[in-house]
């Protein structure tokens, strides 16, 4: 039997939606405007923001990209930006709390940010790290125990995205082993990103390797697939399995 009729043999669906409210917090989005790859403008925000809150969530915390060559936020572009947001949520009675921490890019200016001792954090002390989608730094391993000895708890964004390590599962099983929490979206569940993400971000679940659950959400497309995922037998299973952080945020 092939891949791929392997995989879409399984029944993945079920018939009742999963209750999103469990997580309590969402981990991963890119609400701020005008920032990033995620939302617009202010009203792009407050409907995706709204999303969240009619789900069932009490909080979000949002991490817009922080990138070397491309969205060089600093920590006072990022809560200047937060502040605006909260602004207009009050204005608008859209009554949810939202905290701001970001998704480093573990580039070549990663490090020089760490070594001063003022990156976003969320929660006790972890940091939202994300890779190149086309392969790992030879350094991976130093940089997050670096990381740790400066008592940060890193946390690997999306890590069953990267289609690198899809054939070599004994990298997340070594990442889980060196300390690092893992980062699972929500979205991966639904075939989205491929049909080989979805595989792999199933298997993290059986395996009751994933840390949190997040959206990743920029737009409202996203929203609009986070409502498919919730029929995934996968997600059920992972909202039930009590080993997710979110609900200590």
């Amino acid at each position: 039997m092939s891949f791929f009729s392997d995989i879409f043999k399984k029944n993945s669906k079920v018939k009742t939606p999963a209750d999103l409210s469990i997580l309590g917090t969402d981990v991963h989005s890119h609400f701020i405007p005008g920032i990033d790859d995620g939302a617009k403008t202010m009203e792009d925000s407050l409907n995706l923001i709204r999303f969240f809150y009619e789900k069932g969530y009490k909080k979000v915390i949002t991490t817009p990209h922080v990138m070397g060559d491309s969205y060089r936020n600093t920590p006072e572009i990022i809560l200047g930006g937060l502040d605006r947001v909260r602004e207009a949520l009050h204005e608008n009675n859209i009554p949810i709390e939202i905290e701001a921490a970001a998704e480093y890019y573990l580039d070549y200016d990663f490090e020089e940010k760490m070594k001063k001792g003022n990156l976003l954090t969320f929660g006790k002390n972890y940091v939202l790290v994300e890779l190149s989608f086309v392969n790992a730094p030879d350094n991976l391993y130093h940089i997050f125990f670096d990381m740790q000895m400066k008592g940060y708890r890193p946390v690997l964004a999306h890590p069953e995205r990267y289609s690198f390590w899809h054939n070599d599962f004994e990298k997340y099983e070594a990442i889980k082993d060196k300390g690092v929490l893992l980062q699972m979206n929500i979205n991966s569940l639904t075939g989205h990103y491929s049909i080989a993400t979805k595989r792999v971000a199933e298997e993290m679940i059986e395996k009751n390797m994933v840390d949190f659950l997040g959206s990743d959400c920029h737009h409202a497309g996203h929203t609009e697939l986070m409502g498919h995922a919730l029929y995934e037998k996968s997600l059920h299973e992972l909202l039930a399995s009590g080993k997710l952080l979110n609900p200590t945020l």
